[in-house]
């Protein structure tokens, strides 16, 4: 009886053990695809004052607008962090233009590499909490809240009100991830598939996997 019961226990921490295997493989997996397909832009404020986070959006929306000029043609990731790391000067003179001329006289620092993020939807697309590729720019003490989007594909001026991003950048976006991981961040309605985008929150979150590079 008592070996019974030993068998049967180790066969239980066996199982156990082949479906943590399984779920890291296909997390680590999947969180590597994501990372690799998009390309972010993250901006911290100088701090949580109105006056501070109203300049964070005005050096956001000039900083979206440059980058868009320059990215018109772009079809791929490592095309637009190629055309960022040539542009980097140009990207915190422009942040530096705009904070002068709202009255302030904060230092920027941009920075572009690979960094953590947490869950983010934008409209009805939701990646999640994981490492990304991105473009950073800290404003002055860089101690008030973040703001981030999806430089590439392009989904940082997806009007999150309507909760609708435009077909144009659901194919780009498509176009550059497994229909897997694709199905993941867009259907996350369907039950088995809001499962697997759960299950990648939770080895995110906990630190059991990431994608950093």
């Amino acid at each position: 009886m008592k070996k019974t019961i030993k068998h049967i226990f180790i066969l239980f921490t066996l199982l156990l053990f082949y479906v943590f295997i399984c779920a890291y493989s296909y997390v680590s997996a999947v969180s590597n695809d994501l990372s690799n397909g998009v390309f972010r832009l993250h901006i911290i404020a100088n701090s949580d004052s109105q006056e501070d986070q109203d300049l964070k959006y005005i050096v956001r929306d000039n900083l979206i607008q440059y980058m868009n000029n320059l990215c018109s043609n772009c079809s791929s990731k490592e095309e637009i962090i190629e055309i960022a790391n040539k542009h980097k000067d140009d990207f915190k003179q422009i942040a530096e233009d705009t904070i002068k001329s709202n009255g302030f006289s904060y230092p920027v620092s941009i920075d572009i590499g690979n960094f953590e993020f947490p869950t983010k939807t934008y409209g009805d697309i939701s990646f999640p909490a994981g490492y990304y590729d991105a473009l950073k720019v800290k404003i002055g003490e860089s101690a008030g809240q973040n703001w981030w989007c999806v430089m590439f594909p392009p989904l940082c001026f997806v009007n999150t009100s309507t909760g609708i991003v435009p077909d144009e950048s659901k194919e780009v976006l498509q176009n550059n991830l497994s229909d897997e991981d694709y199905e993941i961040i867009s259907e996350t309605g369907n039950s088995s598939i809001s499962f697997k985008f759960k299950l990648i929150e939770f080895f995110e979150q906990k630190g059991i996997i990431t994608a950093k590079k």
